[in-house]
């Protein structure tokens, strides 16, 4: 009986076996196949960026922003073909062209999925510029935009920044690779950006920095005499509580940054616990739901944004107890109204910078302020600057697991 089992379980096995000559050809058409699918995003990311560069392929691709207004509805049908024609077509040609040629040279059978990838994009030209089919153009459907930009692939409100917020970034078609290599991802240039916190160490240095993108600041602070007069530098004093009273101002803002804060270090007083959980958590939460209640126009949702400082405390020790609640806190919330889509939130999860708040910072403000907006106009969400390798480590788990727990166990407004 054991020797007709055994029989048996070889012949099983035998059945079984893996054919891995097969198998390495299958991964091998497989990765080919991904490879050449970015290598069309690319292309055609690259071939748009040209098109606002290089001033005869201008001439055509400006057919292609004439065609729209701002609603994206059609300014009419013959310009909306005759910008298939100049822009769509010549893009899906050459985009088939340069693809069959890398199929022809690589010898590899998964190249030829970025041709069919290609000819796919020459097919939904073809259709608009013969037949008219406006509604095969997804990314340029009218209406009002009823979701925020997507970080992982472009939408409607992603690219409707490309037309009508600034047509030299958002460049990207598909997948936003190209922009966040080329810190197109999100334009500054004549934004509108409200910073508490301004007179604090980093305040000034973001100033400093968003100033070089060449965006207008607002300054609210609650220290007006420690800031220089600058020129696209307005001052807005406020008092701790009053937030609401921000609500007129924070309309005409485009990026509201909430920065300010407190530390305690070591008191444990009820005095420190009220004001740390005051200033760090309840009035930066006030100020989001301020903000939130201007997000109210049809581009609204594409353009707002708010950056909140919540810090490295969300998943590390920073030797000041109170601070750490108060920032945890204030972290699990917002990721909680990220689950509403009102806006873009952004976490600016920072490690230890010298300022008045950490005289024992080992990082200098000005750098922190750099790396921000290097990751910011990248389209990062989670923007962490920190020397720290385990909060690059731990925070994507705990933002994730975090998420995921509020989507499940918590419901949306009705």
């Amino acid at each position: 009986m054991i020797k007709m089992l055994a029989q048996s379980w070889m012949g099983i096995e035998a059945n079984i076996q893996m054919n891995w000559p097969l198998v390495n050809t299958c991964l091998q058409f497989v990765a080919w196949g991904v490879f050449s699918l970015l290598l069309a995003e690319v292309i055609r990311d690259v071939y748009h960026a040209l098109c606002h560069q290089v001033s005869w392929l201008a001439k055509w691709h400006n057919k292609h922003h004439a065609a729209y207004r701002r609603d994206l509805s059609v300014v009419s049908l013959k310009l909306y073909q005759e910008s298939q024609l100049y822009h769509d077509i010549v893009e899906s040609i050459l985009l088939v062209v340069i693809l069959t040629i890398a199929a022809l040279l690589g010898h590899q059978w998964g190249l030829w999925l970025g041709v069919a990838y290609a000819y796919t994009f020459l097919y939904g030209a073809s259709l608009r510029y013969f037949q008219g089919k406006i509604d095969t153009d997804y990314n340029h459907l009218p209406g009002p935009l009823e979701i925020i930009p997507s970080t992982l692939w472009v939408n409607r409100a992603y690219h409707w920044r490309h037309h009508f917020d600034d047509v030299n970034a958002y460049y990207s078609g598909v997948f936003p690779l190209v922009d966040k290599i080329l810190g197109t991802g999100l334009s500054l240039k004549g934004k509108t950006i409200a910073i508490t916190g301004a007179s604090g160490t980093l305040g000034q240095a973001l100033t400093a920095e968003l100033l070089k993108h060449n965006a207008k600041v607002l300054a609210i602070t609650t220290n007006p005499e420690k800031l220089a007069t600058q020129t696209k530098v307005m001052v807005l004093t406020w008092e701790l509580g009053n937030e609401v009273q921000l609500r007129d101002t924070l309309e005409k803002v485009d990026i509201l940054i909430i920065n300010h804060g407190v530390n305690v270090y070591s008191d444990r007083t009820p005095q420190a616990i009220n004001s740390s959980y005051e200033v760090n958590t309840f009035s930066a939460l006030r100020l989001m739901d301020v903000f939130l209640t201007t997000v109210t126009g049809p581009q609204d949702k594409a353009t707002k944004e708010i950056w909140v400082n919540t810090s490295e405390a969300e998943v590390s020790p920073a030797l000041s107890p109170l601070y750490e609640l108060s920032k945890r806190t204030l972290g699990n919330i917002v990721t909680l109204k990220r689950l509403e889509g009102n806006c873009i939130i952004r976490k600016l999860i920072l490690g230890p910078f010298k300022s008045q708040l950490n005289p024992y910072g080992v990082m200098s403000a000005d750098q922190v302020a750099q790396f921000i907006l290097f990751l910011a106009v990248r389209d990062f969400r989670n923007i962490v600057v920190t020397i720290n390798p385990l909060t690059y480590l731990l925070f994507p788990f705990k933002e994730t697991s975090t998420w995921l727990y509020y989507r499940v166990f918590s419901k949306a407004n009705q």
